[in-house]
């Protein structure tokens, strides 16, 4: 992989350099944050070969991309500096969004620059406590504390971090809100606590609290920094805001974090904790059901941030039980990966893919490519993903697991989860019910698991003649089937290999045809369902009635036209039969515009399980014969 040319795509493809206020990479997407998310070609993205998909969530325009991402980041980075201290993108737009919207977008925007070290600290510290259960090390030797040093400083030293992340995203000066953290951990200040009660500033007394991996109050005491610094920046002369903005602001924020915003935050994140503790407490199975079983899609969703905060507060603690429960749905997807793997025995493609995540799940607890990749793709895996997820979940809410150390959930971070034995009977059952519910059941329908399991299929090239085709399909058994897609255009047929777009000439989209077209009207190429009409009326998706999934693209790059000079007649949902119009498109104004026509057609669902043979005539009708399927 080129991972310069794709970084230049992705720029390019989000709106452009301008477009771009702040990006930052976590394990496995790029997390830009657009001035204008509407100026992203989001369909280019997903169709480019390495990228798994994207999503928008907690304020952020998402490229997945996978255990590449860090390669991509760095070319990306290489000659620019987007940074991460960037206002949100419905800030610039002017867009209005919800409270809740944006409080999870400063919490993700400010934790994701960090989950690569705590994530790593985490597996560290892991590490270390296997060494010291086999023997092999003592907690108590020079090499096991500076080990344990490097794997706890993060968390120790978070409130900095924190303070510096947050700096960013909040548009304030980030080594300032920094200091505003490390003001909380400097020995002088924590060697008041000594002194028990009799603390005061001023006068004024001084609740002194211990501000080690704390995590809401620098979140509180940077939010009113964040507007300090912008009101002193506008009533102080500029050549003296060098020194007098940060001097003032530490003078005003420290006594003040340590008198009312720390104590404050620190009950506030007790409360919370305490909270969520009762919660289980009450029906620790009901809420492990919940996070168990639904935590895949919070994480889709963005909503999964809300709890991070919390996660840190309670390992501060003792240990959190949140993580612990939806671990289970981790192991529930890379179950249903597994699953995959095994059913998907004549789709090599698939079963690669389904085999390779399950791998990176497992050993590094990376399960994004196992989301958008197979679950998400495959809808029918989506209960079984709940069904095994609630179990594990149910198990260890029950059982009171907790997660002792900040990781992500593999193999290798289970001794960081107590009791031990328990999580991993949880995790252990919540991977095997997914990966047996998904032999059993399979990932597709019912129709398409049967032939894909029992047919044989042809073997024969994309060249065959009509005549040979009917030689081989007299020489199989009556169990093979076959379907008949018709031309949607009228026009010259052109070969995929041969047309701009490395989506659909590479056959990274599925296998088919190209049209030239000659009139501009699409019509219904099969009896079945409209699927998925794009909002510019450029592109449309069709379900036949025996589950085969096609795709009709009118143009190259026709996407960037906003919907001119295309007219769609159908509507999502629609049921249409062969040879009914769905789309009519001006051709002149198209091609004035500087776009192509050519019109691939697309088996996408079945492009691996069926063999695709292609008319031979170079002139089709609306109505012809353009490709014939047989399983």
């Amino acid at each position: 992989m080129d991972h310069k040319k794709m970084g230049d795509d992705i720029v390019r493809l989000v709106g452009g350099e301008a477009n771009i206020n702040g990006l930052v990479h976590c394990a496995t997407r790029l997390r830009f944050d657009l001035k204008d998310s509407k100026k992203a070609e989001r369909e280019t993205l997903e169709k480019h070969d390495g990228i798994i998909t994207v999503v928008e969530s907690g304020g952020q325009f998402q490229v997945v991309i996978g255990s590449n991402v860090a390669h991509v980041y760095a070319e990306i980075m290489k000659n620019r500096d987007f940074g991460g201290d960037s206002s949100s993108s419905a800030e610039s737009t002017g867009e209005k969004t919800s409270l809740l919207s944006k409080v999870f977008e400063i919490i993700s925007g400010s934790f994701s620059p960090l989950i690569p070290a705590m994530a790593g600290s985490g597996m560290l510290k892991a590490l270390l406590t296997v060494l010291t259960m086999l023997g092999w090390m003592s907690d108590t030797s020079d090499t096991y504390l500076i080990l344990s040093a490097a794997g706890n400083a993060v968390f120790y030293f978070l409130p900095i971090f924190l303070g510096i992340t947050l700096g960013m995203k909040l548009k304030a000066n980030p080594y300032v809100a920094g200091v505003i953290g490390a003001a909380l951990m400097e020995p002088s200040f924590t060697g008041l606590m000594d002194k028990g009660s009799d603390v005061s500033f001023l006068g004024i007394p001084v609740v002194m609290m211990n501000y080690s991996a704390s995590v809401f109050p620098i979140f509180i005491s940077i939010s009113i920094y964040a507007v300090l610094d912008k009101l002193l920046k506008k009533i102080i002369l500029k050549d003296l805001q060098l020194f007098l903005v940060p001097m003032i602001a530490l003078m005003i924020m420290v006594p003040l974090s340590a008198m009312a915003f720390g104590p404050f935050g620190t009950t506030v994140g007790d409360w919370i904790s305490s909270g969520v503790t009762w919660l289980i407490g009450v029906s620790g199975i009901l809420s492990g059901v919940v996070l168990g079983g639904f935590m895949t899609f919070m994480v889709v969703f963005g909503l999964h941030w809300g709890f991070t905060p919390i996660t840190i507060q309670n390992i501060g603690v003792g240990g959190d039980p949140i993580e612990a429960m939806a671990a289970a749905a981790v192991f529930a997807q890379i179950g249903v990966a597994f699953g995959i793997f095994l059913k998907a025995k004549k789709n090599k493609t698939l079963r690669t893919l389904a085999g390779s995540t399950s791998l990176t799940g497992l050993l590094a607890g990376v399960t994004e490519p196992i989301v958008y990749g197979l679950i998400l793709r495959y809808k029918r895996v989506i209960p079984i993903v709940v069904i095994a997820g609630a179990i594990g979940g149910a198990i260890n809410g029950h059982f009171g697991v907790k997660m002792t150390a900040y990781v992500f959930h593999n193999i290798f971070a289970i001794p960081v989860y107590t009791p031990t034995v328990v999580y991993v009977i949880a995790i252990a059952c919540s991977f095997a019910v997914a990966a047996v519910l998904t032999v059993m059941f399979g990932y597709e329908s019912k129709s398409k698991d049967t032939v894909s399991e029992t047919n044989e299929s042809v073997s024969t090239s994309a060249e065959s003649t009509p005549a040979e085709l009917s030689v081989v399909l007299e020489t199989k058994t009556t169990e093979i089937k076959k379907e008949q897609i018709y031309s949607p255009l009228t026009g010259k047929a052109v070969a995929l290999n041969t047309i701009n777009d490395p989506a659909f000439s590479t056959g990274a989209m599925g296998k088919g045809l190209a049209i030239v077209p000659e009139i501009g009207e699409v019509v219904a190429p099969v009896d079945g369902v409209v699927t998925s009409l794009f909002p510019t009326g450029h592109a449309i998706g069709l379900t036949t009635n025996a589950g085969t999934e096609i795709l009709i693209h009118v143009g190259i790059n026709t996407v960037a036209l906003k919907g001119k000079h295309f007219s769609p007649v159908v509507q999502e949902g629609d049921i249409v039969r062969q040879g009914d119009l769905l789309i009519q498109f001006d051709i002149d104004k198209i091609k004035e515009a500087g776009y192509e026509t050519v019109t691939p057609v697309i088996v996408t669902l079945t492009q691996q399980e069926v063999d695709v043979f292609e008319t031979t005539q170079e002139q089709v009708q609306k109505n012809d014969v353009l490709l014939t399927l047989v399983v």
